[in-house]
């Protein structure tokens, strides 16, 4: 058996047993120095490429995960989860798409005073997180999308967000979003942003009965 063979093998034990993604860094860290992980990696999309399970590259890392286009199969075995309220879904997708941004930004696209427990709510679920404080006057705190917000959406990394109809049928927006409602390149955001200080940390306020509001 080939070096890179074996070293497939390797991997996709790792990966099987992993509860979340590993990046070729974790890979690599666990295997013997020298192994081909790049190229292991390739040989086993290969080898899974069509197949019920499937290799896919998630949040930067590598996991195993069923074929999309059985996915109708797992409906009854999945748990369902809480619905974001529409509030809530148009703050993910303002946050994705212009992270770093602060809570007035975020007000100012949406055109309405953002609830402190719709933010709460998506810090909790650890979709998003405090990235860090703006170069500006008060130093408002800004927010960005997390590993978990890839994973959830099925996406390698943020250049592969979807566009706007796209992102409407994989929920994160809602179907009746206004007209005038845009999400614009998240590589165009700016990051002037300091690295937040010690004691920066959210503080949840969230009603899981009735987190509806604005």
């Amino acid at each position: 058996m080939s070096d890179r063979l074996e070293t497939a093998r390797e991997i996709e034990a790792l990966l099987f047993a992993a509860a979340g993604p590993l990046t070729a860094a974790d890979l690599a860290g666990r295997l013997p120095e020298g192994a081909d992980v790049a190229g292991a990696l390739q040989e086993l999309a290969a080898r899974y490429e069509g197949r019920g399970v499937v290799l896919a590259e998630i949040a930067g890392g590598w996991r195993f995960q069923t074929a999309q286009d059985l996915a109708w199969l797992m409906t009854e075995e999945r748990t369902e989860p809480r619905r974001l309220s529409r509030a809530a879904q148009e703050t993910l997708a303002i946050i994705a798409y212009h992270q770093p941004v602060t809570r007035a930004e975020i007000e100012a696209v949406r055109g309405v005073q953002a609830s402190r427990g719709t933010l709460d709510v998506l810090l909790e679920l650890g979709l998003v997180r405090m990235r860090g404080r703006r170069r500006t006057p008060g130093r408002p705190v800004t927010f960005g999308t997390t590993d978990a917000f890839l994973e959830h959406y099925g996406l390698a990394a943020l250049a592969d967000l979807p566009g706007m109809a796209e992102m409407k049928v994989a929920g994160l927006l809602s179907m009746d979003l206004p007209s005038d409602f845009s999400v614009p390149d998240p590589s165009l955001a700016a990051a002037d942003e300091d690295p937040l200080e010690e004691g920066d940390t959210p503080q949840f306020h969230v009603d899981f009965l009735g987190e509806e509001g604005a």
